[in-house]
């Protein structure tokens, strides 16, 4: 049975998802990767959500202020044996509904060209394609989204 935890970065088994993540994402990007790695710190994340299967931790996420009434989705990962069963899809739901009881009005996130599996995540999730906000602004390999939340 699966359960949806809400925790912060201090929680041990979101620091060993979040190496894993690391890991692949350095896989995938090689030494581009070192550009992302300046906005991925987990150190003081308030806001984590994690999804446990028998008592085993098998995909997480977080969100953090981007501005005023916004939030972003980071750390976005579900270990490879357990993709393709929904968990992504729990991770972001109980994400945005706690911004939504946080009082924020949208989420935005950025993910890489080279994930299409993450692309068609958010995309089936009502995200929609904006222009690269912030620090991805002038990065080709990224893409960005965004999604108004409803109360």
């Amino acid at each position: 049975m699966m359960q949806v935890i809400r925790t912060n970065s201090n929680n041990k088994d979101f620091q060993e998802l979040v190496k894993n993540l690391d890991i692949e994402l350095h896989l995938r990007y090689a030494d581009e990767q070192l550009f992302y790695d300046q906005f991925n710190k987990i150190d003081a994340i308030k806001y984590v959500v994690i999804v446990y299967d028998q008592d085993k931790s098998v995909g997480c996420g977080a969100i953090k202020e981007y501005a005023e009434k916004t939030m972003e989705v980071k750390r976005m990962y579900v270990q490879l044996a357990n993709r393709g069963k929904g968990i992504a899809s729990m991770v972001l739901q109980e994400l945005e509904k706690w911004a939504i009881e946080l009082g924020y009005e949208k989420c935005v996130l950025e993910t890489g060209k080279k994930q299409p599996e993450a692309i068609r995540l958010y995309e089936k999730n009502n995200f929609y394609l904006i222009p690269n906000y912030g620090q991805y602004e002038l990065v080709e390999s990224s893409v960005c989204f965004e999604k108004e939340l409803r109360r």
